[in-house]
C-alpha cells in the first residue's frame, strides 16, 4: 500500500473533568525501559512532620503520588510540548538558558 493509499486517522480529544489532578513536588525517578521503549516516571510529594519542641531539625517522608508510562511517541511529543513551553518562558524573561562552556579539547582537568 503506498502512503497515498493509506487511510487517515482523526483523533478526537475528550476532556474528563472527573479524572483527578496530582499534585507532585518531585520527579522521583525516571527511567527508559529499553525493552518496551517505555519512559518510567515517578511523582512524589513530600509531607513534613510536626516540629517537636525542643528540636531544631526539621523532618518529613515523601510519598509517590503518581506513576506514568509513556510510550516513545509520548515522550517525543512531551519534549516537543516542553521545548515550546520553554521558548515561551524564555521571550516572557521567566526562564533564561545557561550557557555551558566546554574547555578546548586537550585541556587539562583542574
Amino acid at each position: 500500500m503506498s502512503s497515498a493509499e493509506q487511510p487517515s486517522i482523526e483523533i478526537q480529544y475528550f476532556n474528563r473533568p472527573e479524572v483527578q489532578e496530582v499534585f507532585a513536588d518531585f520527579l522521583e525517578r525516571m527511567t527508559v525501559d529499553g525493552t518496551t521503549n517505555t519512559l518510567r516516571m515517578e511523582f512524589t510529594v513530600t509531607r513534613m512532620d510536626d516540629p517537636q519542641l525542643g528540636n531544631n531539625r526539621q523532618t518529613g517522608k515523601k510519598y509517590t503520588v503518581a506513576r506514568v508510562v509513556l510510550p516513545m511517541p509520548g515522550l517525543l511529543d512531551m519534549i516537543n510540548k516542553f521545548q515550546q513551553i520553554a521558548s515561551v518562558m524564555e521571550q516572557q524573561g521567566t526562564l533564561k538558558r545557561q550557557v555551558i562552556v566546554t574547555p578546548p579539547s586537550g585541556g587539562k582537568p583542574n
